[in-house]
């Protein structure tokens, strides 16, 4: 794309809404205002800070704390249950305010979208202009404030967006970055998590500036790919496109977890909890239109120690009980014996989209066609309204954690 000044630069803004749950809560119920508030799965039992408003991390609560420990800090904070609808309702909401200014409009969670701005400013200004308006236009109609990172990459947007928060306006050009790189922890780059950058630390990289003076050919004989991408980030280079708004990314994995209220020692509690999440899996798979032949159980214990094993199959599945028959016999590998179960998790991912073509064997035709059968019943009346026999005793209470709205994704991983 050019004019006659030739190329013009891409400018990328990264719009990240502040506390998000809780801010939501408080705009939708006034007496939460100005209170310390704290989003969870089960305010009545074993439950982590999904979001904690403002008021609540001036104690030092933070996400993904557990709720005890929460509360030790803020004893007087206010327990709100999780409201998955509202949120996504409030981040369709905001999805209609990004179109406005420009139609490449990448979410990127429930809470968090990436912006092409690249040829706008003649219809709405400058990049500040119109990152000015868009903030103004959400606390206008939502009553909510956001922090908003302009760069020249998504890398870039991503980092200035974190600069300043809460209600944040950062613009971080290409001629500062050399200067802000050189001195900032390689954890946080986005994409680079505490495993990663661990690994890293141990490579004696532990800042961007290392980052970027390491050779790139020992980073991409360690990473592979990855390491030219890991060699780029530390010059704050990055060539991802922002999506239209009408496309999405392929969904990459599919898992439910659940917390129970109670450390579990029965196997037979166990065994139920898994077979739920399996159905709960393979009910979303089908739903999505995909199959998987990678199954992931994960186990955390009541000492919370958490591990996780995976099994890789020669054929593609989505029938909830074969995903548990295969999770149990991680299960028997994964369990030490000695301490009870406080969550688990079963997910299935290396996924194909199924193409929809009749199996040659008749069994195999009645079983996908009982299962569709099950889900369409289920979806009209509510989850395990039809399920199997085992599950008909319920396993004992917990929360379940739903699904993401959107797929979370990291731009670099490693196993």
């Amino acid at each position: 794309m050019k004019d006659s000044r030739g190329p013009l630069k891409r400018v990328i803004a990264h719009v990240d809404m502040n506390a998000f749950f809780a801010s939501v809560e408080q705009k939708h119920n006034p007496h939460l205002k100005g209170k310390p508030v704290l989003v969870c799965g089960n305010p009545d039992g074993r439950s982590v800070v999904a979001t904690a408003s403002y008021e609540a991390r001036a104690y030092g609560v933070k996400t993904g704390m557990s709720l005890w420990e929460a509360k030790r800090l803020c004893p007087n904070a206010v327990l709100v249950q999780c409201d998955p609808e509202k949120y996504v309702y409030t981040s369709m909401k905001l999805l209609s305010i990004y179109k406005i200014f420009t139609p490449k409009v990448e979410a990127f969670s429930v809470d968090e979208a990436f912006l092409d701005l690249t040829g706008t400013q003649r219809l709405f200004g400058s990049p500040e202009e119109i990152a000015r308006k868009i903030k103004k236009r959400i606390k206008k109609e939502l009553g909510l404030l956001c922090s908003i990172g302009i760069g020249s990459n998504k890398l870039l947007a991503k980092l200035a967006s974190d600069l300043k928060k809460p209600d944040g306006l950062v613009c971080l050009s290409d001629e500062e970055v050399p200067q802000i790189f050189e001195k900032l922890s390689v954890s946080s780059l986005c994409g680079i998590g505490p495993k990663l950058s661990s690994y890293l630390n141990k490579l004696g990289i532990h800042t961007c500036g290392d980052l970027k003076r390491y050779p790139k050919e020992v980073l991409e004989k360690k990473f592979g790919k990855v390491g030219l991408y890991l060699s780029n980030m530390g010059k704050g280079i990055g060539d991802d496109e922002v999506l239209f708004y009408y496309q999405s990314e392929p969904i990459k994995s599919v898992g439910h977890s659940q917390t129970l209220n109670e450390d579990a020692y029965s196997f037979d509690v166990i065994e139920k909890l898994i077979f739920q999440l399996s159905e709960q899996v393979g009910e979303r798979l089908r739903h999505y239109g995909y199959k998987g032949r990678t199954v992931c159980l994960t186990l955390r214990y009541s000492d919370f120690s958490t591990f996780s094993k995976q099994k890789t199959l020669k054929r593609f599945i989505w029938d909830g009980r074969d995903i548990y028959k295969e999770a149990m016999k991680i299960f028997g590998v994964l369990y030490n014996g000695f301490y009870g179960i406080r969550l688990a998790g079963v997910s299935v991912s290396n996924l194909v989209k199924e193409s929809f073509q009749l199996s040659l064997f008749e069994k195999e035709r009645k079983k996908e066609k009982l299962l569709k059968t099950i889900d369409r019943i289920n979806q009209r009346y509510g989850d395990f309204t039809i399920t199997w026999a085992r599950l008909l005793e319920k396993s004992k209470g917990g929360n379940v954690i739903p699904p993401s709205w959107r797929p979370t994704k990291n731009l670099v991983s490693v196993n």
